[in-house]
């Protein structure tokens, strides 16, 4: 599996030494030596939750957090355990990903309201039962089947217990069903949901779970109540607030100092154009501008960069100094 790859690398090649006699006993040290910085080299790079939860939860942390929409779709299936697993390996830092219910009440992972682009099934997820959504397969970004079934959010947890944060986006509507999932599972600590309501209908829904949770609100920054919403949120201190805007003004560039004056994070997309003022990641990767797409949302205050290019924005991350 891929966690154990660590391990592998380590004793693999240790079994194979003590099979030659003829090595003697100071090669067996320098090569055990550096076995032993390979495996730590390769355990620091993997990602560990609690760590980046309190870096998340940090106001002083300068921490870029790369966030990776709908897991690794590119390589995998959309929201499939392969795509998450991906990110998981690369050192993603959060996934997105959406829920959607059985018809006999299982959380399920799925963006679309039906199962039609998705997977080689037809209708909602509601009229199936689990065991019905099982015999389905995802399909890839060509729209082919392939082996890979649709996951459920209880597989999901467990594959990134203590690896990596988890985004619930669509979802709100199972906001308690959520909470019990993280509290069976241990991951509360690492999940994180989002909903673009106002704060006094989360209140509403919610009081009883929003202080177990981490809750981050959406906002529309061009929006006639932007400020507003910012304002109401700034009363229960989010962590973060995920900005949307299509385009880029004055007031929006006013708003973004506002949410990180008021405390909060500021969660940028490079999705697409709409989300961010054409500051996206096409144009970082197709165009080869990356400092008009990653390096503005940087520049702008961005602690968490949603993508559908994990890999690269962490290559430019680094090369920037900022990972």
């Amino acid at each position: 599996m891929a966690r154990d790859w660590p391990y592998h690398l380590f004793y693999v090649p240790l079994a194979c030494i003590n099979h030659f006699t003829t090595i003697t006993y100071d090669m067996r040290k320098i090569i055990f030596t550096y076995l032993l910085l390979c495996l730590a080299t390769a355990m620091m790079a993997q990602q560990d939750a609690g760590r980046l939860a309190r870096q998340l939860l940090d106001p002083k942390s300068k921490k870029v957090f790369v966030v990776a929409h709908r897991g690794d779709w590119r390589n995998a299936p959309e929201n499939s355990l392969q795509a998450f697993s991906n990110c998981i390996d690369m050192g993603v830092d959060m996934i997105e990903l959406d829920l959607k219910k059985s018809k006999d009440g299982v959380l399920i992972i799925m963006h679309d309201n039906k199962l039609d682009r998705t997977t080689t099934g037809h209708g909602l997820p509601s009229d199936y039962t689990l065991a019905e959504l099982r015999k389905l397969r995802l399909k890839s970004g060509h729209g082919i089947a392939t082996r890979h079934q649709i996951p459920t959010l209880e597989e999901v947890l467990l594959l990134c217990k203590g690896k990596i944060l988890i985004n619930i986006d669509k979802g709100y509507e199972f906001f308690k069903d959520v909470l019990a999932l993280t509290e069976k599972t241990g991951t509360t600590a690492q999940v994180v949901i989002k909903s673009g309501h106002p704060l006094s209908k989360v209140k509403a829904d919610n009081s009883d779970v929003l202080d177990k949770v981490i809750y981050m609100p959406i906002i529309t920054l061009t929006a006639a109540d932007a400020r507003q919403r910012i304002d109401d949120y700034a009363t229960i201190h989010p962590v973060a607030v995920e900005c949307c805007f299509g385009k880029v003004d004055d007031n929006v560039l006013q708003l973004l100092r506002h949410v990180r004056d008021c405390g909060s994070k500021v969660w940028l997309n490079s999705l697409w154009p709409s989300l961010n003022g054409g500051h996206d990641d096409d144009t970082a990767v197709e165009l080869n501008k990356p400092d008009e797409t990653w390096g503005w949302l940087l520049s702008h205050g961005a602690s968490l960069i949603q993508t559908d290019r994990p890999a690269q924005l962490i290559k430019y991350l680094k090369k920037k100094g900022r990972r």
